[in-house]
């Protein structure tokens, strides 16, 4: 009974507030735009945050692995230090271990065969009798890669190579030099790119050490074990723990593999807080915005706010109306930064081949904030309400 008749004084109730705000188009346009600029700093910010950390993990989540084994000394995925091969010979050793496979990972500085200019991109080595990649078109070209010199390149990579993927499509291999060798691109796949590369490169072990002289076969980067059905990938970790020497390695879940390289992009490099603050100073911004705009429209209005004190009103109703205007100031704003905001999204994606899209949870968290930058705004804005004194006024 009562929500029903809060419900009907709300429906009879007069709308002040949105009344006031569009008193003046051309202010309210203002204000609008206003809130959604702030709206699409944040949205910005927080979508270049979001593809920094899906495009480094990108990779480590088309692995088929249910346990990793890396170096203390790795830093990410295009710094991985190396560790003996034969713990993934010991591991085997553990009841419930399927397979142990060695893979290698390294940047290199790649000649664009098509513009000659040198580009980093991440290659990666791989047995290719033991597939180690959820990615089909990977899987259904193995043989290519078993030949010397040749490798898979990622169609996704960021810069110019129409011609490349045209000529490779059409079956004609491209050659072009690494490390100062000469290699065939005979494949092609699809990954993208992310903040350590602009692309990667795919190629069997055996060209790989040839490219890298330097590394052993015994010096692997990541160890990929994948076990048997029905066996708890934490427990499996714990006992590969008690049983690896401890020193120089590091024994993950899929799950804190990937949240170890999230880790490095987030609190160790300074670009992902670049971005935080990014998104902070947006939320700034929006506070100042409503605020100059409703502190404006409050001394417009002073002396009506009198009057209505002095016909009785008491201090809360004139506050809701201020907090009504902060509301449809969130609102009216949000919508515009959030459909400006998805086509920015698509033109960077498109421009980048970044992993950037608009995902619910951040439409939902950038709205709520819009709420609390309103409403805060408004809190401020109110207090020239409650000193307003009909004696003063008249």
């Amino acid at each position: 009974m009562f929500n029903l008749k809060f419900i009907k004084s709300l429906t009879r109730r007069t709308p002040l507030g949105w009344l006031q705000l569009t008193q003046h188009k051309s202010r309210f346009i203002v204000a609008i735009s206003g809130v959604a600029f702030a709206d699409l700093l944040m949205l910005m910010q927080l979508g270049f945050q979001g593809a920094l950390f899906d495009s480094a993990v990108v990779l480590h989540s088309k692995l088929k692995a249910d346990i990793f084994i890396i170096s203390t000394q790795a830093l990410n995925i295009g710094a991985m230090s190396t560790f003996p091969r034969r713990r993934l010979y010991q591991a085997m050793d553990i009841t419930g271990v399927k397979s142990a496979e060695p893979m290698y990972v390294n940047l290199v500085n790649w000649k664009n065969p098509q513009t000659r200019e040198k580009k980093s991109l991440l290659i990666i080595g791989f047995n290719p009798n033991k597939p180690i990649f959820n990615l089909p078109e990977v899987t259904a070209q193995l043989d290519k890669i078993k030949q010397s010199d040749t490798l898979l390149f990622d169609r996704n990579t960021i810069g110019t190579y129409d011609k490349v993927i045209a000529s490779v499509d059409r079956g004609k291999p491209v050659t072009t030099e690494i490390e100062r060798r000469t290699i065939s691109v005979n494949g092609l796949f699809s990954i993208g790119a992310s903040f350590s590369a602009d692309g990667h490169l795919m190629t069997s072990e055996d060209n790989y050490l040839r490219l890298f002289s330097r590394q052993s076969q015994g010096n692997i980067n990541v160890g990929l074990i994948t076990l048997k059905p029905d066996y708890d990938p934490q427990q499996v970790v714990q006992q590969l723990k008690s049983y690896l020497p401890k020193e120089g390695i590091k024994v993950l879940t899929k799950a804190e593999y990937i949240a170890f390289e999230r880790e490095h992009w987030q609190k160790e490099r300074p670009i992902g807080a670049i971005f935080n603050v990014g998104a902070i100073l947006g939320f700034l911004v929006g506070i100042i915005i409503v605020y100059q705009v409703l502190s404006t429209d409050v001394n417009s209005h002073l002396k009506e706010y009198a009057t209505f004190k002095a016909m009785g009103y008491s201090n809360t109703y004139l506050l809701i109306i201020v907090f009504e205007e902060a509301l449809i100031l969130a609102i009216a704003g949000f919508i515009p930064g959030l459909i400006v905001s998805i086509g920015f999204y698509s033109v960077v994606s498109g421009a980048t081949n970044l992993p950037i899209a608009m995902t619910m949870v951040r439409a939902t968290q950038v709205f709520t904030g819009t709420l609390i930058m309103c409403l805060l705004s408004g809190a401020v804005a109110t207090g020239k309400v409650q000193a307003a004194d009909p004696a003063d006024m008249f």
